[in-house]
């Protein structure tokens, strides 16, 4: 039988409806957002910092936010980009552990494996053209073939992800980054990781206009994860490029 239109025309101004309306809407856009993550190996495990600041738009409006949090036994996870795309990270991540503890195995997931998940979730949503607009970085420590092995991995929002020796996301990746590749040694101790950490969020601080003199360090061992309170930092705010910084510049601005 052949298809007819309704006589009452009601598929005519359907199809102008879809025609004319904006259909679905998808959280394309980041609304508020985190600034950036650094992270890096050191001596005993992974160390991860990042401020406590996010921005709604262009306003810093949240002075109080933790974008580094646990997960499982052997992980840290942080994240740049959209803060409630995050929070539907954590949900996913709380599923995948809690599914992996059901299993009663004697196993659990490590910093490798929930990287590996995350690259496949992130990719996903790419591909579906509603992304998770977040840059993380994974880091953890597990008892491997070769002893106790450290890890540090990221991965983006359209999937693209790697692994290093130290990572720093958002702006960082641009400031801190090459800090980083200066200083890190691989025999850090804590307090050497920390005092690296804290030059590369103080750059970040002067530079960077969403950062916040607020900032959370957590480190992840083989005796586990911890979070330290949120501190601030001492500044210096007397450069001279500071006080002037249209000096020897071209224009009459």
């Amino acid at each position: 039988m052949a298809w007819q239109q309704p006589m009452d025309g009601s598929h005519a101004s359907g199809s102008k409806a879809v025609a004319d309306g904006p259909g679905t809407q998808r959280t394309q856009y980041p609304y508020v957002t985190g600034s950036s993550i650094i992270a890096l190996k050191y001596k005993d495990g992974v160390i991860m910092a990042s401020d406590t600041g996010a921005s709604y738009g262009s306003t810093l409006r949240y002075k109080s936010v933790e974008r580094i949090k646990a997960v499982g036994k052997h992980s840290l996870i942080g994240a740049s980009g959209e803060f409630s795309d995050f929070q539907e990270i954590l949900r996913y991540l709380d599923e995948l552990t809690l599914s992996d503890h059901m299993w009663d195995d004697g196993n659990s997931l490590g910093p490798k494996e929930v990287h590996s998940y995350l690259t496949r979730v992130m990719y996903n949503r790419r591909n579906k053209f509603d992304p998770l607009w977040n840059s993380l970085v994974i880091g953890g420590v597990k008892k491997g073939p070769k002893g106790e092995e450290k890890y540090l991995g990221m991965v983006n929002m359209i999937g693209t992800h790697f692994e290093e020796n130290h990572i720093a996301t958002g702006f960082g990746n641009h400031m801190a980054i090459p800090i980083l590749r200066t200083e890190w040694r691989e025999d850090m101790t804590f307090e050497e990781a920390v005092k690296l950490v804290e030059k590369c969020l103080l750059v970040l601080l002067y530079r960077d206009r969403s950062s916040i003199n607020k900032f959370q360090i957590a480190k992840i061992t083989t005796e586990g994860a911890t979070i330290y309170p949120p501190y601030s930092l001492k500044t210096y705010w007397g450069f001279a490029a500071f006080e002037n910084p249209a000096q020897g510049a071209v224009g009459s601005w």
